[in-house]
């Protein structure tokens, strides 16, 4: 049981990475040392998408669903919903080229805003 909810757990890590990757210039427009962490973060989503490389997370949880007893498990709210989420049946070498693309682009209207957000603010007063 303690695997199964570990894997889950790290399933769970894996989709809020991803959601940050795609998302996460949003909260550097809220707090500037986001920065840091969101762009290592958006050039590791890009280059996992565009090498076709799995992501250390992946192979976390595999190893723990192992550990739990293999890959057929009862579906659970985590497995029936971020499951098909995060690795649908669909995905192919052309969609994650797609994919990466996608992140690029938002990425680079977030960031064009948040640029634009931080030219328009008044210099602080000396």
């Amino acid at each position: 049981m303690f695997y199964r909810l570990s894997a889950d757990a790290v399933l769970i890590l894996h989709l809020g990475f991803i959601v940050f990757v795609l998302l996460g210039g949003l909260l550097v427009a809220w707090k500037r040392p986001f920065l840091i962490l969101h762009l290592p973060a958006m050039a590791w989503g890009v280059f996992v998408e565009l090498t076709g490389r799995l992501c250390p997370l992946t192979y976390w949880e595999n190893d723990l669903r192992k550990l739990a007893g293999g890959a057929g498990y009862e579906t659970s709210f985590v497995e029936q919903y971020l499951l098909p989420l995060i690795y649908p049946s669909w995905l192919s070498v052309p969609v994650q080229y797609l994919l990466a693309a996608v992140v690029v682009t938002v990425n680079l209207l977030i960031y064009g805003w948040v640029v634009w957000r931080w030219q328009r603010r008044p210099a602080p007063a000396d």
